[in-house]
């Protein structure tokens, strides 16, 4: 049976089988992801308009670096939190692993963790950050449920309005970037707004031939050597 094939479609369907629980506070869902965002600066400062006069701007920018953005969702809680920070290193995301379990949801037995296959994203993470105990604490709550190579579209933080509604414009350094994400964050999580995920296992079988032919070609051959 191909190897590649088959772990895609067990990955594939142990997210899916996540999406479609009820919500257990107990148990939450969270979807996490990291990625880049450019700090870009106007080269020069606007000139007020006069009024009855259409704002005029200078499209010339300025690049300042960058910052990396960890981004979580809760799936059925509405909820979502983003963290700026400088690098995204291993024990940064050991990090904000503990904060998840310690500050973000203390009460959860188990939280399981969406997330794609970075070399960072391990427990080992948590044991090259903190000491033996305080790694084995945190690792006792964490589930994690990685999405196959090259499907981070099941990752429902690929999906968020952070970037549209945020971060389509120039924001020139980092304390203006945290500033405005914290407003957007707490917006959102006010409304307890949640993405409408419609694509369930039994859509992935109808729709997704091209994943499953292999495996059932795959079990027939193997049928007719047993046999």
């Amino acid at each position: 049976m191909p190897k590649v094939d088959s772990e895609y479609v067990a990955r594939m369907e142990d997210v899916l089988d996540l999406y479609a629980e009820p919500h257990d506070p107990r148990r939450p869902v969270v979807c996490f992801d990291e990625s880049p965002t450019q700090l870009i600066g106007h080269a020069r400062r606007a000139e007020p308009a006069p009024p009855g006069t259409p704002a005029r701007i200078d499209y010339e920018y300025v690049r300042n670096g960058t910052a990396n953005l960890f981004v979580f969702y809760g799936v059925h809680a509405g909820w979502r939190h983003v963290a700026v920070t400088e690098q995204r290193t291993s024990r940064q995301f050991a990090q904000q692993m503990q904060a998840l379990v310690d500050v973000h949801w203390p009460e959860a037995d188990v939280i399981r963790v969406v997330l794609d296959n970075l070399s960072t994203h391990s427990i080992a993470a948590l044991y090259n950050t903190f000491e033996p105990g305080a790694a084995r604490r945190i690792a006792r709550k964490l589930e994690f449920h990685y999405v196959p190579k090259h499907a981070s579209w099941l990752n429902m933080v690929e999906i968020s309005v952070l970037k549209q509604q945020c971060l389509a414009r120039c924001i020139a350094d980092k304390e203006t970037l945290v500033r405005e994400i914290a407003v957007w964050e707490k917006c959102r999580n006010d409304a307890a707004a949640q993405i409408q995920w419609m694509f369930t296992i039994e859509k992935a079988r109808t729709k997704l031939g091209r994943v499953y032919q292999p495996l059932e070609q795959a079990r027939q051959e193997d049928a007719i050597k047993e046999a």
